[in-house]
């Protein structure tokens, strides 16, 4: 080949690489022109969060909040996963999510399979009478009943908050047949919709539903709520995080999406007919349901994330660590039930989960527009296990309904007296723990014995025994002495005789104190 040919093939081969070129690079600058001529020049980023389509979501992804993140330069992008938290959690860790939210249960569960890659830096919501359990009454009276019956099916949705809640009451009552992952007691359900059919064909005859679900299956004969969050205190807890590495390095984007998401929280607070209306056509539901969904979700705004959650002083009082006793409660409830042997925290520290200097800084600032006041769920006794309840009369305490018997491990006694021993105020602060979680019941302490000996006796020592009990739980926790009512049955309540139990066997377990939780009948 002499020079002109290889000079003609050269001159060919640069041509076609300039062309091919340009094909490529000129819708780049094409971009690059359109961005620096229009306002898209003033641009700060893209802001990922991975969520789901629960309604108590719905102010972090609102058109009013995606208008103010992008007045403030940040364009806000919500990434459907339909609750695959596994999926989530593992965006967060490989940067695909800047930020997701969750449960602390979810967080929990699947957070030590990625290292924790993101920390806590608010509380966005608590269930308050979305997640309920609910049955068929000529089938199930209260939880004590699936403690003796192992017929009773139970359609709940794996993974989801109503399984959290069904561990916590499997945990919190003792009732072994819920401690068992799987079993011919568990119809698993597509969502709660499917659960709700699964119980009214009679498929199930306990379901474990989140509204507008709940409202439905109370609206027909023969169904009855056992146990509501309304019920509960920092049980089903959703919470927003922040993926570690842009935190650090975007100090700027997390406080506008904060400052932002609060001040969004007073524009619905303020424009509540707004809210619904938005909610209607975002969740396909008509206004009566979207407030039915509404009453049972409480959000958290600034002021109460920093004085309850986080630990602020404000309004004259010192500040509450909310979200450290719900992380170190949930996960008590899933060591107890199986999911983990050992503590799942890095060092069990509580603090390595959580990030609160963006949220405290604004919060000592007084953010421009945010809502600094406490909301209508706020005013709750901190610890509240000492909040205060009406005076019953004996006629009104015979019309409350027996939810269940908290779980309590034998509380030991003084061979013959009514005077606690160690191991029996080690049991009651066990159960202390469990009370939290269900502030507004009441609580019958019922003391009983074997039949051996006088019966009359036997009686006045079970009552003084439930007086001991009853009086412990008044000064060590400060529980309020009109939720309390203490009874001495003796030997006159004895439990069913256990298989294969020896007769010495069964009468140390009737001598006993339980604890039953009472609730409200309206």
């Amino acid at each position: 080949m002499n020079k002109h040919v290889k000079g003609a093939v050269t001159l060919i081969l640069i041509g076609g690489a300039l062309m091919i070129g340009f094909y490529y690079l000129s819708p780049v600058l094409s971009e690059k022109e359109q961005v620096k001529t229009s306002d898209a020049a003033y641009d700060k980023g893209v802001i990922s969060i991975g969520m789901d389509n629960f309604i108590g979501y719905f102010p972090l992804c609102s058109p009013e909040l995606k208008s103010r993140m992008l007045k403030a330069g940040y364009l806000l992008k919500c990434v459907d996963d339909q609750a695959a938290y596994d999926k989530r959690m593992e965006g967060l860790k490989n940067g695909d999510l800047n930020f997701a939210v969750g449960t602390v249960d979810s967080l929990l569960l699947t957070g030590p399979r990625h290292g924790f890659p993101g920390t806590i830096i608010a509380v966005l919501d608590e269930s308050k009478g979305v997640d309920a359990i609910v049955a068929r009454e000529d089938v199930v009276k209260s939880l004590d009943t699936l403690k003796s019956r192992k017929d009773v099916k139970i359609a709940v949705t794996p993974d989801s908050p109503s399984s959290h809640l069904l561990k916590a009451v499997g945990v919190h009552f003792d009732i072994p047949m819920l401690m068992k992952k799987s079993g011919g007691w568990k119809l698993d359900a597509n969502g709660s919709a499917d659960a709700l059919e699964k119980l009214l064909s009679q498929e199930a005859s306990v379901a474990v539903l989140w509204e507008p679900d709940v409202s439905k299956a109370l609206s027909h004969k023969g169904i009855k709520k056992i146990l509501g969050t309304e019920q509960t205190s920092k049980l089903i807890v959703d919470i927003l995080m922040v993926n570690r590495k842009f935190s650090e390095s975007n100090p700027e984007a997390v406080h506008a999406l904060l400052s932002n998401y609060f001040k969004v929280l007073k524009h619905y607070k303020d424009n509540s007919s707004a809210l619904v209306s938005e909610l209607s056509s975002y969740a396909r539901l008509d206004k009566d349901q979207v407030k039915t969904v509404l009453d049972g979700i409480n959000w958290v705004n600034l002021h109460e994330n920093a004085t309850e959650w986080f630990g602020a002083s404000g309004g004259g009082r010192s500040g509450s660590y909310g979200l450290y006793d719900t992380i170190e409660s949930t996960i008590h409830i899933l060591m107890d039930y199986g999911d983990f042997s050992s503590n799942p925290m890095p060092d069990g520290d509580p603090r390595r989960l959580t990030y609160s200097a963006p949220l405290l800084g604004m919060y000592a600032k007084g953010a421009a527009g945010a809502i600094t006041t406490p909301s209508k769920q706020a005013g709750r006794a901190a610890d509240s296990v000492a909040r205060d309840f009406k005076p019953l009369s004996s006629a009104h305490w015979s019309k409350l309904r027996d939810v269940g018997t908290l779980k309590v491990r034998p509380i030991i006694f003084i061979r013959g007296s009514a005077r606690l021993s160690l191991e029996g105020k080690e049991q009651l602060d066990k159960a202390a723990k469990s009370l939290k979680s269900y502030p507004d019941f009441r609580i019958k302490v019922e003391g009983h014995t074997n039949p051996r000996g006088d019966a009359e006796a036997n009686r006045k020592l079970s009552k003084s025994r439930a007086e001991a009990v009853g009086q412990y739980l008044k000064v060590t926790y400060n529980v309020d002495p009109d939720r309390i009512l203490t009874l001495g049955l003796g030997p006159d309540s004895p439990l069913p005789k256990r298989s294969g139990e020896s007769q010495r066997e069964y009468y140390e377990r009737l001598s006993r104190v339980e604890l039953h939780m009472m609730a409200e009948v309206y």
